[in-house]
């Protein structure tokens, strides 16, 4: 009697369920086997920097796309694009428009309804729209002009084409797996266990810990120092634009506008 006098609760599945622990380590081994063989010069050094850029963002958009709970070839079929994309950039500024390969993947899957649990597929208003353009606007403004009075960083485009480049990079490998799995994945399955300040202080922590250790990253205490002012601001309100929308396209849309601006500063 006492069974049937209580509610029905399922048991919520353990936080990192449904990682493809196989393809994690697959891509582990395969940037630290390209990494020796650079090492000794087997390899030209563009080797290695192809293999990081697949296993880093490779890794971060097929663990979102598994933990969607997509078919078993979505996360690997995501994966081969962004290292063919990283492939052929290394060729010419004009293979960087090969990035739009894995945003393409993902929009697919998305009009098949496939991602919604990473809210993307879902109807979102202009405003919310709107809101992401004003926090990306935002942020970019805030540090274009702080970079170039406090640090000396000079804003300017020497060569467009270079930075069309790193921004059709950002959109179909950085900003595209950052905002998927920190937001779409990680966020919203901790906002599902915790409290919304809970689970946005895990995801902000998470995504500032993937950029300290990005050795792309200057590593001078005074850019260090804004670079988690501003990924932090950045990752906390992405998720205030995800929790108050139901929808990923808000933050891919500040978080885009975002690193177009830093794009543009003098230091690399």
């Amino acid at each position: 009697m006492w069974a049937l006098d209580q509610p029905y609760a399922p048991r919520a599945d353990h936080l990192l369920a449904d990682t493809p622990l196989a393809l994690l380590a697959a891509l582990a081994v395969g940037a630290g086997t390209a990494a020796v063989l650079v090492e000794l010069a087997v390899l030209p050094p563009h080797v290695s920097r192809v293999a990081g850029v697949t296993a880093a963002h490779g890794a971060l958009l097929a663990t979102a796309l598994a933990w969607a709970r997509v078919s078993a070839a979505s996360p690997v079929i995501a994966v081969a694009l962004i290292g063919l994309a990283a492939a052929v950039s290394q060729l010419g500024v004009l293979g960087s428009l090969a990035y739009l390969g894995p945003a393409l993947w993902v929009g697919f899957l998305s009009a098949r309804g496939r991602l919604t649990s990473l809210g993307l597929g879902t109807p979102v208003s202009l405003g919310r729209v709107a809101a992401g353009v004003l926090v990306g606007t935002g942020l970019s403004g805030h540090l274009l002009v702080s970079a170039s009075r406090t640090l000396g960083v000079h804003i300017r485009v020497d060569h467009a084409a270079e930075a069309l480049a790193a921004i059709a990079y950002d959109v179909g490998a950085n900003v595209l797996a950052g905002e998927c799995f920190f937001r779409g994945a990680l966020f919203n399955r901790a906002e599902r266990r915790w409290s919304f300040a809970a689970a946005s202080t895990v995801a902000t922590s998470a995504y500032l810990l993937r950029y300290l250790v990005d050795p792309l990253l200057p590593k001078s205490v005074e850019l260090m120092i804004g670079a988690v002012f501003y990924l932090a601001l950045l990752g906390a309100m992405n998720c205030w634009l995800l929790s108050s929308s139901g929808s990923l396209v808000p933050g891919l849309v500040s978080a885009s506008i975002f690193f177009a601006a830093y794009r543009t500063l003098g230091v690399r």
